[in-house]
């Protein structure tokens, strides 16, 4: 559990308070990354308008992939397992269970698990990517506009999913997705670090 005190819902105002209504608005309850994140509300605030610059002409499904790629290299059960439901709104649960247990063997295109593995490689290891790495993702076909914002959403994903893990914040296991795909969700990340 997190060291830092977090503002009670009761007692929001503010930007902190806006924060809050906003994951009431969209999940019917405040989160405990939020909660966290929202100690630093200007900064969090901040973080969601470079995202939403980021994603302004980028497909949700897109996004979500790149998200997915990214939290599950950095080894990130929070953000999994609220980009798994999010995903959901441009993802169908068949399709997405497969890609949360293996996303090379999901189905997916060959730019997707291209950019996917971008993503994850850029979160693996951002020192060892090379020209080659953007060269493969132009091979597919993509803009060097579209290489700069998977790029930056891999990058936005280290930023948040780092800090959580860092604070140590709680796990949120959001109450509407399936049991089996919250076990897909998690299953990669307790397999890697039980071998770690």
């Amino acid at each position: 559990m997190t060291v830092l005190r977090t503002t009670p819902e009761a007692e929001a105002t503010g930007l902190t308070a806006k924060i809050y209504d906003d994951d009431l608005r969209s999940l019917g309850y405040v989160t405990t990354h939020t909660k966290t994140m929202a100690v630093n509300p200007e900064a969090y605030e901040a973080f969601e308008g470079l995202l939403g610059t980021i994603t302004a002409g980028m497909d949700l499904r897109r996004y979500e992939l790149i998200t997915l790629a990214a939290a599950t290299a950095i080894g990130s059960t929070h953000c999994r397992l609220a980009h798994g439901l999010k995903s959901l709104k441009a993802i169908p649960e068949p399709e997405l269970l497969r890609i949360a247990r293996d996303f090379r063997n999901a189905g997916l295109s060959p730019a997707e698990v291209a950019m996917m593995e971008y993503a994850e490689k850029l979160s693996a290891n951002a020192a060892a990517m090379t020209k080659a790495d953007g060269l493969r993702l132009r091979e597919h076909g993509f803009s060097d506009r579209e290489i700069m914002d998977i790029t930056l959403v891999a990058a936005a994903r280290n930023y948040l999913s780092r800090s959580l893990l860092a604070l140590g914040v709680e796990l949120d296991r959001p109450p509407t997705l399936s049991p089996e795909l919250q076990d897909a969700l998690l299953a990669p990340l307790e397999t890697r670090h039980s071998q770690a």
